[in-house]
Formats: structure tokens, sequence, C-alpha cells
């Protein structure tokens, strides 16, 4: 776990559980997120009249001010996009030739493939995210890694990571995607920090953020510069000679208006708590879940529990249940978050005869 600097919460978790509604048998929030009652009302609200352009600037401003504050970091930080393979392909573009970058085994690909299709001679290397630390090397430029694994639920030793990195000299990309909004985290620990929204921060698809520290944003072109990346984005529509933003801004792409729409009030309700509190939580419905399945509590536990089921006959006996579940590289996956409770301990295990 990423422990983000102290915060008072102005939020409870249970206000949180309370802006969602028919979750149960839900266990899929490592795939997408259930809308808030909040992101409905935005949504509807504003597909309902005409397009306020006044309105959808805020609601990106304020989006990006409650994704600093998940992440412990200030918000002129944090850049926008829609997708995390975008923004790492800026990452990528910015890597000299034949440079190393260093990845976990059975890495989403979304990190992995900007790295290995950059060209220029740059080379990409495996390593079990265990020995992750270990594998690090003076010629490493770049180590990325999930914080928390897509395929395994498997969480990352960031402390041994970074710390690797830092005696190579080498930055250090974390996609945070399967662990914000569950788990604390503070960007400001590694060189950058990815993370898509629409799955534990229960927000539409296409809202996605890039933490970056100040001396690593200096080493990056905005090569895709557009009218929002401007200092005054209003003032950026034609021409090639708009000044860009002084700060992690001038990485922006063109915002999904109604995407935002929708996710700054789910941004919002997950700000306002106490990130420990949905950890406790969520972990500690997993952690029943294992017991019950009789699996290992992992070191570093997770809220994305996992295991072995090649035929898919596990995912098949939950599905049949009516229980939303999911496979990944030949394993039964399921996510407790927020919205679950101990029903849905109890549902998933007798599906399974367990």
């Amino acid at each position: 776990m990423i422990s983000a600097p102290a915060l008072a919460p102005v939020g409870s978790l249970s206000t949180l559980r309370a802006q969602f509604t028919n979750a149960s048998g839900y266990l899929a929030a490592c795939t997408a997120g259930l809308p808030t009652a909040g992101t409905r009302a935005a949504v509807s609200a504003d597909l309902s009249g005409a397009p306020d352009l006044a309105e959808y600037c805020r609601a990106i401003e304020a989006s990006r001010e409650h994704f600093a504050t998940l992440v412990g970091v200030e918000p002129d930080r944090i850049a926008i996009g829609s997708q995390t393979s975008v923004q790492v392909s800026m990452l990528a573009a910015a890597l000299p030739h034949g440079a190393e970058v260093l990845v976990p085994e059975h890495e989403f690909s979304s990190l992995v493939l900007p790295f290995v299709h950059a060209g220029r001679g740059i080379r990409v290397r495996e390593a079990p995210l265990h020995r992750l630390a270990d594998a690090v090397s003076p010629d490493t430029a770049v180590v990325a890694f999930s914080l928390v694994q897509s395929g395994s639920g498997e969480v990352a030793d960031l402390a041994a990571i970074v710390a690797a990195a830092d005696r190579a000299g080498a930055r250090t990309v974390c996609d945070a995607t399967q662990a914000v909004g569950w788990m604390p985290v503070d960007a400001a620990r590694v060189d950058a920090l990815l993370c898509h929204t629409y799955k534990w921060l229960c927000c539409p698809r296409g809202v996605a953020f890039l933490a970056l520290r100040e001396d690593y944003a200096r080493t990056l072109s905005p090569v895709q510069a557009g009218w929002y990346a401007g200092d005054d984005p209003w003032a950026s529509c034609y021409g090639g000679d708009a000044e860009l933003a002084g700060c992690a801004r001038r990485f922006d792409v063109s915002p999904a208006w109604q995407a935002f729409v929708g996710a700054e009030p789910a941004l919002a309700a997950f700000a306002a708590v106490d990130m420990h509190d949905v950890y406790a939580h969520a972990v500690g419905l997993a952690d029943d879940f294992r017991t019950r399945l009789g699996l290992a509590v992992p070191e570093r536990s997770s809220a994305i529990v996992t295991w072995p089921d090649a035929s898919g006959q596990d995912l098949m006996a939950l599905t049949a249940a009516g229980i939303v579940a999911s496979g990944r590289n030949g394993r039964a996956r399921v996510a407790f978050h927020v919205f679950n409770d101990e029903d849905d301990v109890e549902r998933a295990a007798r599906a399974l005869d367990r």
C-alpha cells in the first residue's frame, strides 16, 4: 500500500456507500465500476439540456483537483487524458535511443505496448513482479509497473522498486488504475503515476490522469499538444503560436466533455472519504473470501482475489449464480469494493460450494 499524506475526511464510508444501489453480486470493479448516484444525475441533466461549455470546463478542473486530492499532490502536477496507453506513449517518446525499460511479467498491455513499439532500439525486459526490484540494473532507464496487477491482483512492493530504481538512476512509471479508489496512494513517491478512472473510481470511461514529478515533466515533450494544453485554452484554438501551460496541463489532451461531467461527482465522493476506511472495508471482504476458499492471505493484501481456473468452471458457476465476475490469464477474478458487503462474500462462496 502507498501511504498518502493525511487529509481530513469530510465524508464517511456510509455516505459513499449510499451513492450505490443494486450492487448485490457485482464483484467486477476491477473490470468496470458501478456509476454513482451523482454520476447518473449529472449525465442525465447534461443530456436533457443544451451543451454548457462553462460547466464542462468547471467539471474538468474540479475533477483534476479531486484526483490530486486522492493521490496527494497539487493539481498543477496532474494532466488529463482519455486513455492511459496514450499517456504512456508520450513517456515512451521521450526515451533515448536504445534505452531499457523493465516491466513485470504478465503486465497489462496498455502499459507495455507503447514501449515495445516506440522504436529507436528501445528494449523492454521482463521480470516476475516479486523480483522486479532485484531485476533493476544500471542499464535500466525506466521501471514501468502496475501498483496492483490486473490479472492476478498482486500488489507491487513499491518501496523496494522505488529504492532500486533510485539506486540505478531509473525513472518509475506506475499505473495505479487498479489501486486508486480502494487503497491510499501517494503519487509523489514515483516519477509518473497513471490512472484511468472507470474502474475503482466508478467514472464514465474516457477520463484518465497522469501525475508527474516536476523534474520528470521537464524532460518530456508535449507531442500530443492540442488546444486544451494552452495556458489559456480558449486562446489556443487556432494557429501554432499558442503559449502552452507552464505546469502539467501542457500535457492535457482535448477532454471528453460528457465523460468529465459524469466523472466529477464520482471523484468528489471518493476524494471526500478517508481512503484507509475504504481499504479496510474492501480488503476485509476480500480476505474473508480468501479464507472461505482456502486461499492464503498475501503479505500485501488486495481487494482483487484470483485463483487458477483454466477451464473457466468456477467463473461459469459464479455467473450461473447471478454474480458478475471475470476471468483473466487462466484465473477466475473477483473484486470487493465499497459497494460490496458480507452477503456478496457468502453468495460467491456458496456458488463455488465453499
